[in-house]
């Protein structure tokens, strides 16, 4: 089960079953986790205090890269085994993760030199693997700005052109949690952890409460897993105020910009004049900008760009891209996240390693925290092996999830995706939907278009202002994707906030209605989530003030 309708059901479930495994935490990490122990056999359940993903994965850079900056840092193991999980992510979710050319400028005195920076990038595809078709190719000042003008051409000596993968994070995510639940995970958000349950000094389960209906219960699990990010340390608090391991915590910020104002044609890896390294990403008809990293303390569910960090990276943009002159009018939109980092004494937030780490700091409790989003697969089996020699269980399998695609990803091959995309966009019309609707809903959502075309289908006759592919979007997100309010809506499943702001203002006030509706909200309720909604447009646009303030 993952549908809102059935969440009721779910929470029954988890008050009458047991479970070999409770994962906490609904992130990339604690999706992977469940998905890897479902597929061997284990019986699972997952919550999450807020919406899945709705901390950092929601908030990366949205890449699925190997990690260069820390061959700089002469991390050669964490080169190797995200590079070589670079390609598995990819391959198990076609139409959520794509390759991207990235280009490295060279600047006379710049971080990297021509021949490091040619040295690096031959080590970077001979520790990860890369295919030769991607491998990465060395330009002269003349071909790097052909690749893109915007460039400063001052002291530029040319480029180091290679492959990433882009991806929608929360997509991922979301795709990743489906497929472990069609496997039998039971996954509920709105669901938080509020104490172990302990027999003698082992934890045996949790009491968690509804944090829809204020209902506490408790769930009775062999082994408890904490994946919850950020609030790692705050779950460790519940055991001992003097946890076996800390975090610090980390804040990136990105920016996002119309390329009518940044007209960016390759995605760039570029460094500041203070060494610290950006990205500069073209997606759709926006720039994304980032991103910082400096270590935060401050509220963990709401972290926002300060104008601090936005005229940071204003200042980086048009420090390497001149032509541009940035200002911070143009900036649209905004989010910050947080990454969890294992403690290192005398490091500061951009120096320390994104290496995992695992430890058990009591007898059924096994923690997890640190890592990168390229490697939640292999984070997740390493996880599930230990739990396997924890529990013991006859006739539990070895990991699967090598080859096991995320849903509605399972195409054999690019072509394979290409040739579904252009059959469902023939087909869009007979549904309700225009051609290019279908083509995005297709490559959106993969193979699991189809429920959305059908919803249109079902609704093609009602009388609503409200385009109708969104309300199908919307329907399918109750049923399929358990979407309880509308920032989970536009947030997490679909990305809007960030890169589609204006729709979200537009549409805000008619999606609470039309969900309102169709979840029976209650006045409260109501009031709740479209002061949540506002909030996080204000956030995002980087105000860092309640809605109500800026009008």
């Amino acid at each position: 089960m993952f549908s809102t309708i059935e969440r009721a059901d779910s929470i029954e479930d988890l008050k009458r079953f047991s479970f070999d495994l409770l994962i906490v935490g609904g992130g990339i990490t604690g999706a992977g986790i469940a998905l890897d122990a479902a597929t061997r056999g284990f019986s699972v359940a997952l919550i999450d205090m807020q919406d899945f993903a709705a901390g950092t994965s929601s908030r990366s850079t949205k890449l699925i890269h190997g990690g260069l900056r820390y061959l700089k840092q002469l991390d050669v193991k964490i080169v190797a085994e995200t590079g070589r999980e670079r390609e598995i992510v990819y391959r198990n979710s076609r139409n959520i993760t794509k390759p991207r050319p990235m280009l490295l400028p060279i600047y006379k005195d710049g971080t990297f030199g021509k021949y490091s920076t040619s040295a690096g990038l031959l080590a970077y595809d001979l520790l990860a693997g890369v295919k030769h078709a991607e491998r990465r190719e060395m330009l002269n000042k003349e071909e790097t700005l052909e690749l893109e003008p915007l460039l400063k051409k001052e002291r530029l000596q040319g480029g180091g052109h290679y492959v990433e993968y882009q991806t929608d994070d929360a997509r991922l995510t979301i795709e990743v949690l489906k497929k472990a639940a069609e496997y039998g995970a039971l996954c509920v958000n709105y669901t938080k952890c509020e104490q172990f349950n302990f027999e003698k000094d082992d934890v045996v389960g949790a009491v968690l409460k509804d944090q829809i209906s204020g209902e506490k219960f408790s769930v009775a699990a062999s082994m408890v897993i904490n994946a919850t990010g950020p609030w790692v340390d705050d779950l460790q608090q519940k055991i001992s105020s003097k946890p076996k391991k800390q975090l610090h915590i980390s804040k990136g910020v990105h920016i996002v910009v119309d390329q009518s104002v940044f007209p960016l044609q390759q995605a760039i890896y570029f460094d500041h004049s203070d060494g610290r390294m950006l990205f500069a990403i073209p997606r759709g008809n926006k720039t994304y900008v980032g991103t910082t990293d400096t270590f935060y303390s401050a509220n963990k569910q709401h972290p926002t760009a300060t104008e601090e960090d936005i005229q940071y990276i204003i200042g980086a943009v048009n420090e390497v891209f001149p032509s541009v002159q940035l200002t911070r009018r143009a900036v649209e939109s905004t989010w910050a996240g947080l990454r969890p980092l294992i403690a290192q004494e005398g490091k500061d937030a951009s120096e320390i390693s994104r290496r995992d780490e695992i430890w058990e700091m009591v007898p059924g409790l096994l923690t997890i925290a640190g890592g990168k989003l390229t490697g939640y697969r292999q984070m997740a089996e390493v996880v599930v092996d230990r739990v396997s020699e924890k529990l013991k269980h006859p006739n539990i399998l070895p990991c699967q999830t090598k080859k096991i695609a995320v849903s509605g990803s399972d195409f054999v091959d690019d072509q394979s995706l290409q040739h579904y995309i252009d059959e469902q966009s023939v087909r869009a019309p007979h549904y309700g939907l225009t051609v290019q609707q279908g083509a995005r809903i297709a490559s959106f959502y993969g193979r699991n278009s189809d429920k959305v075309f059908q919803f249109a289908h079902s609704i093609s006759a009602e009388t609503n202002s409200l385009p109708i592919s969104l309300r199908a979007e919307i329907l399918y997100g109750i049923h399929y994707e358990m979407v309880t309010s509308p920032s989970d809506f536009f947030i997490r499943r679909k990305g809007d906030l960030y890169f589609q702001i204006d729709v979200v203002e537009t549409f805000a006030e008619q999606v609470t209605d039309y969900m309102a509706n169709l979840l029976h909200y209650t006045d409260n309720e109501k009031t709740v989530y479209v002061n949540d909604l506002m909030n996080a447009i204000a956030e995002a646009k980087g105000s860092g003030a309640n809605w109500k303030s800026i009008g």
